[in-house]
This record gives structure tokens, C-alpha cells and sequence, in this order.
């Protein structure tokens, strides 16, 4: 009995980890979502596993000990589902999150199995893999892996030059440097006429992490014809 208590507090400590980062990172996944998914996960491991031992007979040889926690893995995919999103501007956000979900499940599933050492080194894999290895590959890797992309809305008067607003924003950095802080790519262009007589082109930017949406706002605002302008972080 002081194993099976022992595997649920090691649950709850795992479901801890998991929802601490992703409540530091106001993510839809928090505290208590993930300390239930792996403590669940848990105990339904432990009943499918101990129902073995306490319910099997002559009658009954091939129970499978692993047969109700296989289910939880497929089971908690409709939590995951539920934080994946599909924003207005066709931009998907939250598989990371759905994807701690799952994570959160297997490790409760390991620890319920009696695998410790192994879901604490998952843990602090898992924890690696989302903060420390982007972070790295942010300041050391190619410039593509230090930028995020931004949505834009812009309205211009038939007057405008559409050819002209996208050059504009193509910014290009000569060094190393400038890349990292000043280039702004171009990465897809939707164009649509307007009932008033303007046009609106959706505009996906590439920028560097350091710019502020502000100044993109600005960048654009300042361009002739421009009549509004609308900014979306990705």
C-alpha cells in the first residue's frame, strides 16, 4: 500500500513540473490540469495492474496488466484536442500544449508501472527539449530560429502600390547581427479587393524575437496610402 501511495505523490510532483511551465507560460495547460492527468493516469495504471494480481484465475489466464492504462493514452487525446486552436487567420496554436497533455499521461502511466527513474529523467528531458534546447538554438543557431511571425492586416487606397508596401517591409540585414535584429522577411501574401474601392493584403511577417509589434505597426502606418493597419503575434 505505501508503494502504490509513494507512485501517486511522484504522479503529483511530475504533473507539478509539467503545469509549473506551462503556467509560467500563461499556456492553457495549468497546475491543476496536469497534476490530475498524471495522478489519473496513475491510478488507473495501478488498478489495471494490481486487478491482475487481485482478480485473475484459472478461468481468466490472459488478463492483460496494461490493458486499461493503454487506454488512457488514447483516451486523454480529447484534452489535447481541446487546446489546439485555429485562430482567424488560419494560425494553429497549442500542440505544444496538447502535446504535454499526452506527455503527462505517459508519465503518470510510467510511474503507475513502477518505472521511477525512468519518468523522472522524462520529466527533465521533456523540460530540456521545450525550454533549454530552443533557447540555445535561438542564440547560436541560423537567424530563421531567432524570429517569429506576425500577421498583418493592411487596408491601402486604390492610389497604393501594393508592390510597394511589400517592399517596404522586406528588410534585409547585411551581418550576422542585423539578421538577428532588424530583418524582416516576407513569408506570404494574400490580396482581396474591398466594397469601398480599397484593397486588403494579409501579410505574414517574419521578425526578429527582439522587435516589438509596436514598431512593425509603425513601420507600416508610415507607408503612403495606408489606411489601417492591424498586428497579430502568431
Amino acid at each position: 500500500m505505501d508503494i502504490l501511495l509513494i507512485k501517486l505523490v511522484a504522479s503529483l510532483i511530475s504533473g507539478f513540473l509539467i503545469g509549473v511551465d506551462r503556467q509560467i507560460k500563461h499556456k492553457p495547460l495549468g497546475l491543476k490540469t496536469s497534476m490530475v492527468i498524471c495522478i489519473a493516469s496513475c491510478l488507473m495504471t495501478i488498478v489495471s495492474i494490481e486487478a491482475v494480481a487481485k482478480y485473475a484465475s484459472e478461468h481468466t489466464p490472459n488478463m492483460d496488466p496494461m490493458r486499461l492504462a493503454a487506454q488512457v493514452v488514447s483516451g486523454v487525446g480529447f484534452l489535447g484536442a481541446g487546446v489546439i486552436l485555429r485562430r482567424s487567420n488560419d494560425v494553429i496554436s497549442g500542440l505544444t500544449t496538447a502535446a504535454m497533455i499526452w506527455a503527462a499521461s505517459g508519465l503518470g502511466i510510467a510511474i503507475g508501472a513502477g518505472f521511477y527513474i525512468e519518468a523522472t529523467f522524462s520529466v527533465i528531458l521533456i523540460l530540456i527539449a521545450i525550454n533549454v534546447i530552443p533557447a540555445i538554438f535561438a542564440a547560436v543557431g541560423p537567424s530563421s530560429l531567432s524570429s517569429k511571425d506576425v500577421h498583418t492586416r493592411i487596408v491601402i487606397a486604390p492610389e497604393g502600390q501594393m508592390s510597394s508596401i511589400i517592399d517596404a517591409l522586406q528588410v534585409r540585414g547585411k551581418t550576422m547581427k542585423e539578421k538577428r535584429n532588424k530583418q524582416l522577411t516576407v513569408r506570404d501574401v494574400q490580396i482581396k479587393d474591398l466594397s469601398s474601392g480599397d484593397q486588403q493584403m494579409d501579410i505574414t511577417l517574419s521578425i526578429p524575437k527582439t522587435m516589438y509589434i509596436t514598431d512593425i505597426y509603425y513601420l507600416i502606418k508610415d507607408i503612403d496610402y495606408v489606411q489601417t493597419v492591424d498586428v497579430e503575434k502568431r
